[in-house]
């Protein structure tokens, strides 16, 4: 009873008080997604084939449904939904016939002679056992074991920002309510891209975005572009967020919106 509103809340407690104390559990949309980076400079992430079997190898919805807890979305794109009716139309699927396929034609049948790999995330329960989660499914599907370490918020930064790591934890959050936010991240050479990728043709498709004529020209660019992103795939998207915390039922009128 000491507190009013939290910032976020231990995952292991979301079943806890949406079975126990349901009135004090509060669950928004949240214009947020969550991705793994590749470097695309470092092996083996520089083959496009690695990249697209890591990404197809791994169960969402059981992800979301035994690890996070809170009802977050398992995503197959990059942008999430009702960003001024903007709607994907282009997706990945999971396949993990199609992985090992893949990764075998890379070179690593059944994961065999794939090099030695960490994931980077930063220190957070929730980052952890995401990716134990994950570890485990590439472990299962691929043959492959990937090593995971952490390190705390400045240093992970650093690392993001001087591309010094080979798959990272990444997540983005809108700003604006615009689909725009999640596709101008990816420029070549873009402060925040923080993958080593970079694709002409979507570069230009980016500057030509915001001259277009109307919002559906822009829309149909931005199409273009995710479909660019997500042949290359140089992130792994995974889920889009919910914001789960606690509020107390004495607090009235408090209201949230997706950013």
């Amino acid at each position: 009873g000491q507190l009013d509103i939290t910032y976020e809340m231990p995952l292991t407690k979301i079943p806890v008080y949406r079975r126990d104390n349901p009135a004090a559990l509060r669950i928004d949309p949240f214009d947020t997604v969550y991705f793994y980076r590749f470097n695309v400079q470092r092996k083996p992430f520089d083959d496009v084939r690695v990249r697209r079997a890591l990404t197809m190898a791994i169960d969402r919805e059981q992800i979301v449904r035994n690890v996070t807890l809170g009802g977050e979305l398992p995503t197959y794109h990059l942008i999430p939904p009702n960003l001024l009716g903007f709607v994907s139309e282009n997706s990945f699927h999971e396949d993990v016939a199609e992985a090992k396929r893949l990764l075998a034609e890379a070179g690593y049948p059944d994961g065999r002679g794939f090099p030695k790999v960490e994931l980077l995330y930063n220190t957070l329960e929730k980052h952890r056992v995401i990716a134990e989660a994950i570890q485990q499914m590439w472990r299962k599907n691929l043959g492959i074991d990937i090593t995971l370490y952490n390190q705390e918020w400045k240093v992970y930064m650093d690392s993001q920002h001087t591309t010094n790591f080979q798959i990272a934890r990444g997540g983005w959050q809108a700003d604006y309510v615009d689909p725009h936010v999640f596709l101008d991240l990816w420029e070549t050479g873009g402060g925040n891209n923080d993958t080593n990728w970079g694709n002409p043709e979507y570069d230009r498709l980016l500057r030509s975005a915001l001259s277009a004529p109307d919002q559906a020209t822009r829309f149909a660019i931005y199409q273009q572009m995710e479909k660019i992103f997500l042949d290359e795939m140089p992130v792994m998207p995974v889920f889009f967020y919910t914001y789960a915390r606690l509020v107390s039922p004495r607090v009235k009128n408090f209201f949230t919106t997706p950013l």
